[in-house]
């Protein structure tokens, strides 16, 4: 990059953690740090929910899909709105009549301890591997942008997210958020202009390349299961945004944020389906590039090609300066999803592992020592991850599929404490059995019965389904146990 972009992305970068560490005053209790006081604005909340979805990896990954296939990857943005409408209309008055900052608490009321305890472990997982992968890449990113040391960056990182998540807790997690999102969207209306504006034959021939490429084709409408047509798109993408917006403590504790339940709602509402253009105008940018590539190959050198196209156009195509900001907002954007991971698994930390569930309320004194001890320890861990896939990414894997397998079990869960209002704790654990083991079989099968004998029992099924059927197989193995084995009285949720 130019020297006078590398000086603007290292000054945001700066004034990114003095922003967010500037929080620190008003940050002296667990209410303010998990919380924020209950006054955040609620287009802060709206921006920081649209900005925890999209991330800085999606940011880059959604251009890449269209560049190199079509705008099936969109199909996942259309279920959306339903996701949404489910969560306003079920979830979040539950959350907010429980009262809890920890999402789980709810499980514990329905199924019992072991309940909150197997999904707040389940979270801390994933959202473990989720830090370290962000700052793996991330670190990868600025490697091949600038040369930097790898080991150097994610350290650097990991620790500057550690400071100003430690100390402006979700007040600072939020507002960085915000400003994060602001500036990635007017970056990507940036790129998309500068795109559409400099074809030689004008904005139309964008079109017409990639009709002739079928580039906006959304996927095949048959009904088979093994590929990714539209229609597993669309009922994958249902499942993981109703996972996303009904289950998981990145949102749930935004909820909890809102002033009042109808703040709350709304912030999800706009929150969730600003996604939706945006996402738009990502897969766009994508079919802009291949159209733009197409008619100047000559601009794009060789060995630069997949996931490393748009980065290229971003640091060569854009005026001095843009490129900067755009690269440090997009690099800034990753460290507030890590922020947004410390910060919620120290709530989660703090709630369901520490305070017990007839005691009265905590000293503050006690409860901040708890959340910052947890920040640490989940920042530090996050780095030695980060570090470790450098080198060893094959079993990293392996454990980020593993964690996967676990965690596809409370969507399930959830739906089957909500909805089955008379199940207990004997049908939620075999349903999670279950869910469990179907999950399992999808997930690692095609790895277990490798050989041409033993390939029959592998699943045939496209890998999207797992999470679908997995949580279907908890709710009705519960439901079906609770109505047919037992007869219970109807109880609330």
């Amino acid at each position: 990059m130019n020297s006078i972009d590398i000086i603007i992305f290292i000054a945001y970068l700066i004034g990114v953690v003095i922003f967010g560490s500037s929080f620190y005053k008003k940050n002296k209790s667990a209410k303010s740090f998990t919380l924020g006081n209950n006054n955040i604005p609620t287009w802060v909340i709206s921006l920081s929910i649209f900005a925890t979805f999209v991330s800085s990896i999606s940011y880059l990954a959604l251009p890449s899909i269209a560049y190199q296939s079509n705008w099936n990857a969109f199909v996942f943005s259309l279920s959306i709105p339903l996701a949404i409408l489910m969560a306003i209309k079920f979830f979040i008055p539950l959350y907010r009549s429980v009262g809890s900052p920890s999402a789980y608490t709810y499980l514990e009321k329905r199924f019992g301890p072991w309940a909150k305890y197997y999904a707040s472990a389940m979270y801390l997982l994933t959202q473990l591997m989720r830090a370290g992968t962000i700052l793996y890449l991330l670190a990868l990113t600025l490697n091949i942008i600038l040369g930097w040391n790898i080991v150097t960056i994610i350290v650097i990182t990991g620790v500057s997210v550690m400071i100003y998540s430690s100390l402006g807790g979700i007040q600072a997690v939020v507002w960085t958020d915000a400003i994060q999102a602001i500036i990635l969207v007017v970056g990507a209306l940036v790129c998309a202009a500068q795109l559409v504006f400099s074809m030689p034959e004008g904005p139309g021939q964008i079109m017409q390349i990639a009709i002739d490429n079928n580039k906006f084709s959304l996927g095949s409408f048959s009904g088979d299961l093994t590929s990714s047509t539209f229609w597993v798109v669309l009922i994958y993408g249902l499942f993981i945004n109703l996972q996303n917006y009904g289950i998981d403590q990145n949102y749930i504790q935004r909820y909890m944020t809102a002033s009042s339940e109808k703040e709350a709602k709304k912030s999800a509402l706009f929150g969730g389906l600003l996604y939706v253009p945006v996402s738009l105008l990502f897969v766009f940018i994508g079919t802009a590039l291949f159209a733009y590539y197409s008619v100047n190959p000559d601009f794009l050198p060789v060995g630069i090609e997949g996931d490393k196209v748009f980065p290229y156009f971003i640091v060569n195509k854009l005026p001095v300066g843009l490129t900067g900001l755009l690269i440090a907002s997009v690099f800034a954007a990753g460290m507030s999803t890590v922020s947004t991971s410390v910060n919620s698994s120290a709530t989660i930390i703090l709630n369901d592992f520490f305070k017990a569930k007839d005691e009265e309320k905590e000293s503050d004194k006690k409860s901040m020592k708890i959340l910052y001890s947890a920040s640490f320890i989940f920042a530090t861990l996050s780095i030695l991850i980060a570090i470790a896939m450098i080198n060893v990414q094959s079993a990293l894997e392996a454990w980020w599929k593993l964690a996967s397998i676990f965690s596809g079990g409370m969507l399930g869960l959830f739906l089957l404490g909500y909805f089955s209002k008379n199940s207990k704790n004997i049908e939620a654990v075999l349903g999670v059995i279950v869910g469990f083991a179907v999950i399992a079989w999808m997930s690692l099968s095609s790895m277990i019965f490798k050989t041409e004998e033993m390939s029959k029992f592998a699943s045939p099924f496209h890998s999207y389904l797992s999470i679908v059927f997995g949580t279907l197989a908890i709710f009705f193995v519960g439901f079906i146990i609770t109505n047919f084995l037992f007869r219970r009285k109807k109880i609330k949720p």
